[in-house]
């Protein structure tokens, strides 16, 4: 018996006909399971036939299906488990589940019908098929949005089947368990709290079903959740003012500097572009930006001479549209790059009449 307990039914019925054939009908109702070997019930004494009469009358037993599930012990009267019997195997989730047998003697011609009633017992904990479900949603996805979950499995039927389900952690999502048709449950995980991926880029939940046997077995599955990017967030520059210095007579292609801007989003969302945008001196002309990196080159000559400092407008760009500004003011330092000039203006009223020769003219003399 395997330590379960075995209760049986007993329901008895004859009529003799003409023929003087007797016909009975017993019922039994155990639990899967049992063991090889053990007691279905005593048939002999629940008919009221002699065991000596089991032989004499060639007592056999037929069942619908030509298993071996329950076996005929003549000598005993009894009959026994003749192999191990799985309700769901035999029955599926269709209830209740029964084996049909008879019983049949000879001289004179006896006919006994036997129903044994299988039983369930909590031998399968409810299961997913996979043991992993993901899933990918927007940080933009709004409060109340609902997933559907995959629903577990439980061969076993009424109290032992699958009875509810439980999902943490709670703090963003939460169960809903809507009732279906067939008696399943529509199982949805409900979204109460706004994602940010910048936050957290990945959430891992359980979801857990239980049954209700004794003792309570469960299935888990765990739920993989990535978070997706929207562009919420802008470019920010490391600095609002880059300052730096340049020789007068640094070479085309010199690096100036580089700035540096950071975007919290991710993929496009967070691909910056760097750009000099339009300022009142020739920066423009000047200095090239490199759009992935920042690198500022000198593109064009300064002359200290000429201009003495530069304001050069950068703008940080997202995929999305979003921009940020920042300034980098060039200094430009002076070389000896000049010769001295002597700049004489003289003012002489000169009578050109008197200029006896071109020598007077150039000394002055009168």
């Amino acid at each position: 018996m395997s330590g379960r307990t075995m209760r049986w039914q007993v329901l008895l019925f004859v009529s003799v006909s003409s023929l003087s054939t007797v016909v009975g009908q017993v019922a039994y109702s155990i639990p899967e399971e049992m063991s090889k070997g053990s007691v279905v019930g005593n048939i002999a004494q629940d008919l009221g036939i002699n065991v000596k009469r089991l032989k004499s009358g060639k007592a056999r037993i037929y069942t619908e299906d030509n298993g071996k599930y329950v076996e005929l012990n003549k000598d005993r009267g009894v009959l026994l488990v003749g192999e191990r019997i799985d309700r769901e195997t035999l029955c599926g989730q269709t209830t209740p589940c029964a084996l049909h047998l008879q019983i049949t003697l000879e001289d004179p011609i006896e006919f006994y019908t036997v129903t044994v009633e299988i039983n369930d017992i909590n031998d399968n904990a409810p299961s997913f098929k996979k043991d992993e479900i993901k899933f990918r949603i927007s940080e933009s996805a709004v409060t109340g949005a609902k997933f559907v979950l995959e629903r577990a499995m439980d061969p076993d039927v009424g109290v032992n089947g699958l009875q509810s389900y439980s999902l943490q952690p709670t703090d963003s999502f939460n169960l809903k368990l809507q009732n279906q048709q067939d008696g399943s449950k529509k199982v949805e995980m409900v979204l109460q709290k706004h994602l940010d991926r910048e936050a957290q880029q990945h959430l891992s939940l359980i979801l857990t079903a239980v049954d209700g046997g004794e003792p309570q077995l469960s299935g888990t599955v765990r739920i993989e959740i990535s978070v997706l990017d929207v562009n919420d967030n802008a470019p920010v520059f490391t600095q609002e003012v880059y300052k730096v210095t340049i020789m007068e007579n640094a070479a085309k292609g010199t690096v100036v500097t580089s700035v540096s801007a950071s975007d919290a989003d991710h993929g496009s969302n967070g691909r910056i572009k760097y750009s000099i945008t339009n300022s009142l001196d020739q920066a423009h002309a000047l200095f090239q930006i490199n759009e992935e990196s920042g690198e500022i080159k000198l593109i064009g000559n300064i002359d200290y001479e000429n201009a003495r400092n530069y304001h050069i407008n950068i703008r940080a760009s997202d995929d999305g549209g979003l921009t940020d500004s920042c300034k980098v003011i060039v200094e430009v330092v002076d070389i000896n790059d000049n010769k001295p000039t002597i700049n004489i203006i003289m003012a002489a009223f000169v009578n050109a009449e008197k200029c006896t020769s071109p020598l007077d003219f150039h000394t002055g003399r009168q």
